[in-house]
Parts: structure tokens; C-alpha cells; sequence
């Protein structure tokens, strides 16, 4: 009989439907497949059970957190190879049980997995959810889920800039520097200049307002539903000496009351906010703004659907990193801001910008791999290196993008207050 490499190789060449285009090593110390491609490594037949019983991208996910599935080689290259078998089939129907092929194969799986039931998920997957969806305890226990896992870990992913968003790249220079540059990016787009408010909406660990306040005397207000970020900026915030020009709250954007603010940044937030919900955040943050005051709205957005009915949350994201996270079509996010009553003066995308700032934080993770792991979990780490490395590959290939709105609270004598070459962002 062979062993157990040739035999997952060629069931799952059966019921994919396509050659398996990477090298495979099962628990048995068994390899078989081409030898010049990265090796897909099952070390236990527990990563079967869990495939089987949740067919598709959710089984894959708990395996590999469990650390029942690795790569070794390039992973960048290996999920390139898989995802044309998995992720990214068109539309093409999978196997089907009436086809006794299948069927035969489906048997023989069974055979390798072993006995039934699987593992219970890994500790690391989000299990209990309160309340309706987008609702702000439910919000708030999503954005714990995400942030809430210590700031130690996330100095180790991002490094010095502490910013968790996308960076604004020149050709060359450090992942700092491109971050740094985004930031001034946004504060020239929102026109600020010493004395104006800002009101940093998802203010993350306050990078944003200390650039703000530092770099072009704005008094800033930034809000979190993180308390960790929130406790960390505010620590930043006095070491720079800056506690007199920035509040930091833990406050939902939707019970902020002190308006009007002469600009607004939201960057890397809206993903959280939910398409139902997407109309109630662009009018809240209208209401916030005086006549004249611009939003940035810095959102990673999602290829439109023919049925956007059909549309639903990226399972392995959902379970695992941005629970209740949902992307839009920035053409979606552009009408809602223009209901709203914001006029829309500049979108720009800057999706190959996120594939280099995600790479950089995967070889971040990767250079502090025992780091990592200690200060969260083997699981935890696994989770944000595959999340980065997948949306490193999906961003490049234009499966997801990212775009920057700027939007004007236009007065109604329809003075925009913006320069007329306005890339100059004067």
C-alpha cells in the first residue's frame, strides 16, 4: 500500500479536482510530490478529522493553528500555490457525492483521518459572541478579541512606529519612515495647522495624535475601545510631553458629544464598523465636523460581486482575527459618505503599499519568533502569520485593495476650503 503521502497527495488531487502543486510530508515521515516547491507538512492525522468535518477554509484554519499543518519553504509561495486550488476557483462547482469517485475517496480520507469526532477548535478561535451584530458591546468584545492580547506583541510586529495600518512608501527606506510618511500624508490631506481639533477615531497605541500634535500643533482628541491601546498611548503620549494637547478615551465613535472638530482622521477603523451600520458612522462623524471640516477615511476595501447579496465574512478571519469585520467595495463607501452629506473631493489607492507593509510586519513576526510565542501563545503567533502572509498575497494579486477618502463637510456658500491642485494637500 502507499504511504501516507502518496495517498493524501492523490486524494486531494481527486477531490480538488487539479494537481497538488506543492511537496507534501504526512505524519508517517512519508513525502511524496515535486521536490523544488515548498513542502506542505501534516503532522497529525487530527488535521484531517478537522478538514473533513469543516470542509473548506475553516478546517485548514484550525489545523494549522493547532500546529497540525505547516509550511516549510517559502510561504508566501505555498499559499500562492494553494489558493488557486482553494481560495480562488471562479466559481467552479466542487467534488460531488453522487459521483462514486468521489465518493471512494471521500471513504479513504476517512480511513487516514482516524476516529471521529475531531479536536475541539483551538483556544485562540472566538467561541462566544453578546448581542446583535455591530451593536457596541459586541463591537467592543470583537475589538478586544483583536487588541487586547498585550502591546509587548504588537511592538514585536510592528516595530518602533507602533502603527497598524498601511505605510506610504517611497522606494526605498525602513518600514518606520514609510509609516511616519503616511501619517504626514493624512495630516496634509486633513489641512491641519496648530490650534485645530482632531478627533482620531480608532486611535490604535496614539501614533497618529502624537504625530498630529507634535508635527503640526493640533489638539487632538483619540478614541479606542481598547483599553490596553488606550492605557499605552496615553504613557506615550506623557513621555513625549504632549499631555496638554491630547486626550486619549476608551469611547465608542457613537457617544462622542463635543463636537464640532475641524478634521477628523479614521484609519484602519471603518472595517470594523459593518455595512448595516456604515450610513449611522458616516452621519455621526458629519454631525462631528464644523462646516468646512474634511474626513480621512483610510479603509481596506473588497472587489464588488455581481451578487452582493451573495457576500459573506472571510471565515478564517472571522473566527480568528477581525471577528465581525466586514469589507466593502470603496464605490459602496464613497456613495455612503456622499448620503451622509459629505462631498467626496480625492480617493486614493494605495494597495501596493499594503503588500510591502504586511510583509515587513510578517518578517518582524518571523525575527521574534520565540518573543512572540511567549508573549501570546504558539497559536496566536501562528494566527498573525498566516493572516498577514494571506493578505500580503491577496493584496498584491487585487483581491482586497485599500483606499484613502478624503470628504468635505462642504458649507452650503460651497467653499471646500481646498486648495485647487489639490495633491498639493496645501
Amino acid at each position: 500500500m502507499p504511504d501516507a503521502a502518496q495517498r493524501l497527495s492523490t486524494l486531494a488531487e481527486q477531490l480538488l479536482g487539479g494537481r497538488l502543486p506543492l511537496r507534501l510530508r504526512a505524519w508517517d515521515g512519508s513525502e511524496y510530490g515535486p521536490p523544488d516547491t515548498p513542502t506542505l507538512v501534516i503532522r497529525s492525522r487530527r488535521a484531517l478529522r478537522r478538514i473533513l468535518w469543516k470542509p473548506g477554509e475553516l478546517g485548514l484554519a484550525r489545523a494549522w493553528v493547532a500546529g497540525e499543518i505547516d509550511v516549510e519553504g517559502d510561504l508566501y509561495e505555498a499559499l500562492g500555490a494553494i489558493s488557486g486550488l482553494v481560495w480562488e476557483r471562479d466559481g467552479l462547482p466542487g467534488p460531488s457525492l453522487r459521483d462514486p469517485a468521489t465518493r471512494a475517496s471521500v471513504r479513504e480520507l476517512i480511513t487516514l483521518a482516524g476516529p471521529f469526532p475531531p479536536p475541539p477548535p483551538p483556544r485562540e478561535e472566538v467561541r462566544r459572541r453578546t448581542g446583535a451584530l455591530h451593536t457596541k458591546v459586541r463591537d467592543r468584545q470583537a475589538v478586544g478579541h483583536h487588541y487586547d492580547v498585550g502591546n509587548e506583541f504588537y511592538e514585536v510586529v510592528l516595530g518602533p512606529s507602533m502603527v497598524y495600518s498601511c505605510a506610504y512608501w517611497s522606494e526605498q527606506g525602513a518600514l518606520e519612515d514609510a509609516q511616519r510618511d503616511k501619517l504626514e500624508l493624512v495630516c496634509r490631506k486633513l489641512g491641519l495647522r496648530p490650534g485645530m481639533r482632531l478627533l482620531d477615531v480608532g486611535c490604535g497605541w496614539g501614533s497618529m495624535a502624537i504625530h498630529a500634535a507634535r508635527e503640526h500643533g493640533a489638539e487632538v482628541v483619540g478614541i479606542t475601545l481598547s483599553r490596553e491601546q488606550a492605557a499605552y498611548a496615553r504613557k506615550r503620549i506623557a513621555d513625549e510631553g504632549l499631555t496638554d494637547q491630547i486626550e486619549i478615551r476608551v469611547q465608542d465613535y457613537r457617544d462622542v458629544r463635543d463636537g464640532p472638530y475641524d478634521a477628523i482622521s479614521s484609519i484602519g477603523m471603518a472595517e470594523h464598523v459593518g455595512s448595516e451600520k456604515y450610513l449611522e458612522y458616516a452621519r455621526e462623524l458629519y454631525a462631528l465636523l464644523k462646516p468646512g471640516g474634511r474626513l480621512l477615511n483610510h479603509q481596506i476595501a473588497r472587489r464588488p460581486q455581481a451578487d452582493e447579496s451573495a457576500y459573506s465574512i472571510d471565515e478564517f478571519i472571522d473566527a480568528y482575527v477581525f471577528p465581525d469585520g466586514e469589507l466593502s467595495p470603496v464605490g459602496s463607501t464613497v456613495a455612503q459618505l456622499e448620503t451622509a452629506g459629505f462631498e467626496v473631493r480625492d480617493v486614493e489607492s494605495i494597495r501596493e503599499h499594503y503588500t510591502r507593509t504586511l510583509c515587513r510586519w510578517v518578517a518582524n513576526l518571523e525575527a521574534n519568533w520565540p518573543a512572540a510565542v511567549r508573549l501570546v501563545s504558539p497559536g496566536r503567533a501562528r494566527v498573525w502569520r498566516l493572516y498577514m502572509a494571506a493578505s500580503a498575497l491577496a493584496f498584491q494579486r487585487n483581491r482586497i485593495g485599500v483606499n484613502q477618502v478624503l470628504a468635505v463637510r462642504t458649507p452650503e456658500s460651497g467653499a471646500a476650503g481646498l486648495p485647487l491642485r489639490a495633491r498639493t494637500w496645501n
